[in-house]
Order: structure tokens, then C-alpha cells, then sequence
């Protein structure tokens, strides 16, 4: 496996693995727990535990767009993990 591809695939699952804790910081569960949870198991193992907590009281938004970004990051991540994984590294070696 090309080290190009081991890395896009380490950066997006640590953005999703963020984008978790994120999310259980507005929960009883807080960003340790979920961040903690998500790295040990998966990101969607972690969002659901994450999701089937208690919110917080008084839902204000103190991550402003932060969470959109991350996400967004994990996403061309993982895009470009997939397109990588799927080519073998030949559309590196055709540039």
C-alpha cells in the first residue's frame, strides 16, 4: 500500500474521529468520552454511543463552524482515500 494512500486514509479517519468528539461535547458524554470511544472502536460506533446520550442543557453552539470545516476536511479525506485506494496509486504515478 503506498504511503500516500496510508496517510489520506490516517488524516480522514482522525477528522471523523474529531468530528465525533465535537458532537459529544454538546452531550453528557463530553469530548473526552466520545473522542476516546470513536478512536478505540470506529467513528460510527462512537456517534451512535454519542448520539443515544442526554444533551447538554442550554444548547448553545460554542463550535461555530468549526465542526462544518472538520467534516468537510474529512470528507475530501476520505474522497481522495477512496480514489487512491481504487486506483492502486496510478493516478499519482500518471502525474
Amino acid at each position: 500500500m503506498p504511503l500516500l494512500t496510508l496517510l489520506f486514509g490516517i488524516l480522514s479517519g482522525t477528522f471523523f474521529v474529531v468530528l465525533v468528539g465535537i458532537i459529544g461535547s454538546r452531550r453528557r458524554i463530553g469530548f473526552g468520552w466520545a473522542f476516546l470511544l470513536s478512536l478505540l472502536f470506529t467513528p460510527l460506533v462512537g456517534l451512535i454511543v454519542v448520539l443515544a446520550t442526554d444533551p447538554l442543557p442550554g444548547g448553545e453552539s460554542r463550535w461555530g463552524c468549526l465542526g462544518f470545516l472538520v467534516a468537510l476536511l474529512g470528507l475530501i479525506c476520505l474522497a481522495a482515500f477512496v480514489l487512491l485506494l481504487v486506483t492502486g496509486g496510478a493516478l499519482l504515478a500518471a502525474l
